[in-house]
């Protein structure tokens, strides 16, 4: 599968700050550098910026990019990493020339990113207008106030809604740029990579996105081996009950402390590592359809399937169809 090509749009080519390095270096970390062995065609990585000429004194840096603003037009999927503070901090407005190369690619049918600050140039080009959207939430109030027809949300680490997607920051541009793998390339090829860059590899989700920290990193861990027992024991009936008990908390303690580590309900959480199970078994293993609803315990082959219709927007035969990996043999 060819996953196409990402353009990346480098805002403030000429000042930028050592800031705005973190989410630009995200999105060509993960989508710059070919994997051959878990990929046999990558991304393909452009760099777009308004190529000033000559770059004015500044407190950063300038940086030439290979390709101008309007090749974000030709792009399958484009990405806006950050917008200078100054439109963050003193409103300042988004530069023109991003905002109409933004609308006339997502007028040809690019799939629009913004990561952290980034959702601001996305707002306004009009293309977060009636869609729920997230940046980082020390901005959040500022951009729902600025567009009141984004519908904001603080609570996730980031938004998928089909063509358009938007994450708060720092590192939650990172898990969005996983899921992206994911969505396009399949659940063990996000998972490998998320391994090779060594940061947790599940942030599962379709039209519905839902957070999910497989062994959250807290201050208080006492829900880490809790919820890793969970994901080695996923073949088996769990309750909310059964898992507040192994947790020493009761029902009503667990609720919490699981929403407020993971951002989601215990049985949501629980779903999400289910299906993330069922993708791996599908992609990876010639196992019938009724042998995934077992092992994931999803249970009979119809919930699997009324499952990934709900949350991943295909049938478990389609999504095996799309990402198979060659040459393994069932187990």
């Amino acid at each position: 599968m060819n996953p196409g090509s990402v353009a990346v749009a480098v805002v403030d080519d000429t000042d930028m700050q050592l800031w705005d390095l973190y989410e630009l270096s995200i999105a060509c970390s993960v989508f710059g550098q070919p994997q051959p062995d878990l990929a046999d065609t990558w991304y393909d990585l452009w760099l777009c910026s308004p190529q000033t000429e000559t770059a004015p004194p500044g407190r950063g840096f300038s940086l030439r990019a290979s390709h101008d603003l309007e090749s974000l037009v030709e792009a399958d999927t484009v990405i806006v990493p950050s917008v200078p503070e100054a439109v963050v901090s003193e409103g300042e407005p988004v530069a023109p020339e991003l905002v109409g190369a933004l609308r006339r690619a997502a007028d040809a049918g690019a799939r629009m990113v913004s990561l952290c600050t980034g959702a601001f140039a996305l707002a306004e080009a009009g293309i977060l207008d009636g869609r729920r959207a997230t940046a980082h939430w020390m901005h959040t109030d500022d951009l729902a106030r600025r567009y009141p027809k984004v519908r904001v949300d603080d609570s996730v680490l980031y938004v998928d809604d089909g063509d358009v997607l938007t994450s708060a920051g720092m590192t939650a541009g990172l898990d969005l740029c996983l899921h992206l793998v994911r969505r396009d390339l399949g659940a063990h090829v996000a998972n490998q990579l998320a391994r090779r860059m060594v940061i947790p590899a599940h942030r599962s989700g379709g039209q519905a996105q839902f957070i999910d920290l497989s062994v959250p990193v807290t201050d208080d861990d006492s829900l880490g081996p809790m919820l890793q027992w969970a994901v080695e024991h996923l073949d088996r009936p769990l309750s909310v009950d059964d898992l507040a008990r192994r947790a020493g908390m009761s029902p009503r303690t667990f609720f919490r402390q699981v929403q407020a580590v993971t951002g989601t309900t215990p049985l949501q959480w629980l779903l999400s590592q289910r299906l993330a199970r069922a993708q791996s078994l599908l992609e990876s293993t010639d196992l019938s359809v009724e042998q995934i609803g077992e092992r994931s315990g999803l249970g009979t082959a119809a919930n699997l399937r009324r499952h990934f219709a709900l949350n991943i927007g295909v049938t478990p035969t389609d999504y095996r169809r799309a990402f198979r990996r060659p040459h393994l043999s069932g187990r």
